[in-house]
Formats: structure tokens, C-alpha cells, sequence
């Protein structure tokens, strides 16, 4: 299904006005924010679904300075609502004005006034304006003064607790992949732009497309089996290594190097979506570049094997 995106103060179409309206930052977009879009179709399954989030999201606002921790950024995000049967997406620009509003003003303002909101649902601990001086008690009072709806969905969890952000991004930065995407309900993705990079995979008939980690969590260093959609929907099965390359390079920053088996073609500023299903091995400096190359053909060998049978 197709989600059109609203952003910051765009206009809101009549179709969208009515909505039943999920609340939060929906990072990742995993089974736990899977079952509150669940919880908000069931509240009203006659009228239009939507989410309403915040860019950016609240931490990287306050707290600039940290490691970038983001599972899924805007373009990411918006796929996995819509594919959860979201039809709209209300992103709100999270700036100093907005930070200082007052929760009062957000539903009436933002929920009431500019979404037309019917009915809100959000986590039991979801809190909202100035301070986070809202929160699910206040939301409940208010909405019912402006005759809008509201359910509380229920937190998501299996033998090992809660499943949340936090949980999933410790899980990618500890190497385990697969258990992080059992807790998504599909595998984790970046999303970037192919840039040049210094070609030397090509020496070794093994060039690699180059993406910015950019603002997207970094998981372990070392090496995926990973899937890859192109910019034109075709998939593809490849390897991944993401790092500092410290064989070949005194870089400074992580980057996604990952090659495409079976394809020849120019991927230079497409945007790829690269999708880690298994973790290999991480990261290592070899004593010569010739070791590094015998390494990468193995690891290659590996991934095939991993992904063998594996759906595109």
C-alpha cells in the first residue's frame, strides 16, 4: 500500500481528516509498533489510518553531540508503515518552537485543529509537550473534551521482555542480526546513496558500492550477507562489510561497502536499501592486502551459502 506523506505544515487533505491516529516515534517500525497500528486500525477500521511522528527525533534534537542511533530514517520508515497498511504519515518538524509548546496546545492545536484527528492511540507511556509535561491521563482528558477517541495499546514482549528500540539497536551493535530482525518482522535496513569510492575492489574483480552510514545507528563492524533493492525494485543477494577497513585505510568513520553477486551495472547515486541478514565476522586488519583479498573471497563464499534458498 502506498503512504503519502505529510510534512511539518503542509496542508492536510480532506481524506486524511478523520483519522484514527497512532502516536510516537515509531523507530524501526518493529512488531511492537506493528501492534499498536494494529490496536489503532481495530479502534475504527472504517476510518483512515495514520501515524504521526517527529523529525528529527526528539534525542538527536537534544542531544546532538551523541553517536548517531537511528534505526529508520524518514524514506525507511514511511515503507514500513505503509506496509503495515498506513495510508497517511504526519511528520512533525521537531524544532526549539515545538519542543516548547505546551501539551495543552498539542492536542488542541496539532491533534484537533490541524489533523482532525477522530480517534489517538499511543503506548502506555507515551508523553508529549513542554517538558513532557502530557501525558497518557492529561492526553485521555483532553481528548475526551474534544470528543476524540482514545486507546492505550498494550506493550509487546516475549521471554526476554519488552521489545523496543533500545533492545533492537543493542542486539545490531552486539553482532546478531537475526535476532534483531525477528524482533522488526523483517530484516534491518540502510538506506543511502552509492558515492565513489577509491575503486580498489575493482583490482580484485570485487568493486563494492560505497553508502554513507550518515545519520543511521552503526551496528557491529565486520562483515553481513545482505539483500539489496535497487532504486529500480530489482533484488539482489551480496556481502557487506561495514567499518574502517583498517587493512587499506586510516579512516575515521564507518562506511557500508557491500557487492552485488552476479551484477554488472553502474549503481553510482542510486539509492540502495541493503538489508542485513547474517553476521559473518567482524571487523580485522591483515598483514598485506593480498590477505585481505583472499579473506573477501572467502567471506563472499560464506554469504552465498547463507543466502542460498533466501527469498529476495
Amino acid at each position: 500500500m502506498s503512504i503519502q506523506i505529510i510534512e511539518a505544515d503542509a496542508p492536510v487533505p480532506a481524506e486524511a481528516r478523520g483519522a484514527t491516529v497512532a502516536l510516537g516515534n515509531f523507530d524501526g517500525v518493529h512488531l511492537g509498533h506493528a501492534a499498536v497500528v494494529r490496536t489503532a486500525h481495530a479502534a475504527r477500521p472504517g476510518a483512515p489510518l495514520a501515524v504521526l511522528t517527529f523529525e528529527p527525533h526528539p534525542r538527536e534534537y537534544f542531544r546532538p553531540d551523541d553517536p548517531p542511533f537511528r534505526l529508520t530514517l524518514l524514506a525507511e520508515k514511511a515503507a514500513a508503515l505503509g506496509e503495515l497498511q498506513v495510508g497517511f504519515l504526519f511528520v512533525l518538524r521537531f524544532d526549539h518552537a515545538f519542543s516548547q509548546q505546551p501539551a495543552e496546545d498539542f492536542v488542541h492545536a496539532v491533534l484537533h485543529e490541524r489533523l482532525g484527528a477522530s480517534h489517538l492511540v499511543c503506548g502506555a507511556d507515551f508523553a508529549f509537550g513542554h517538558r513532557r509535561g502530557g501525558d497518557v491521563g492529561f492526553l485521555a482528558t483532553r481528548a475526551e473534551a474534544l470528543g476524540i477517541g482514545l486507546s492505550i495499546a498494550p506493550a509487546l514482549a516475549d521471554a526476554s521482555g519488552p521489545i523496543s528500540s533500545s533492545r533492537i539497536r543493542r542486539l545490531l551493535q552486539d553482532g546478531y542480526p537475526e535476532r534483531a530482525n525477528a524482533l522488526l518482522g523483517r530484516a534491518w535496513t540502510i538506506r543511502g546513496i552509492v558515492a565513489h569510492g577509491d575503486k580498489r575492489g575493482r583490482t580484485i574483480g570485487f568493486p563494492t558500492a560505497n553508502i554513507a552510514l550518515g545519520r543511521h545507528l552503526e551496528p557491529a563492524r565486520g562483515v553481513y550477507a545482505v539483500t539489496v533493492r535497487l532504486a529500480d525494485g530489482s533484488r539482489h543477494h551480496g556481502v557487506a562489510n561495514i567499518g574502517l577497513r583498517p587493512t587499506v585505510s586510516d579512516a575515521v568513520e564507518s562506511r557500508l561497502e557491500v557487492n552485488l553477486f552476479d551484477f554488472a551495472g553502474d549503481l553510482y547515486d542510486q539509492e540502495l536499501a541493503v538489508s542485513l541478514q547474517s553476521f559473518i565476522r567482524g571487523e580485522q586488519k591483515f598483514p598485506s592486502f593480498d590477505a585481505l583479498r583472499q579473506q573477501i573471497l572467502r567471506d563472499a563464499a560464506v554469504a552465498r551459502q547463507l543466502l542460498a534458498g533466501h527469498p529476495l
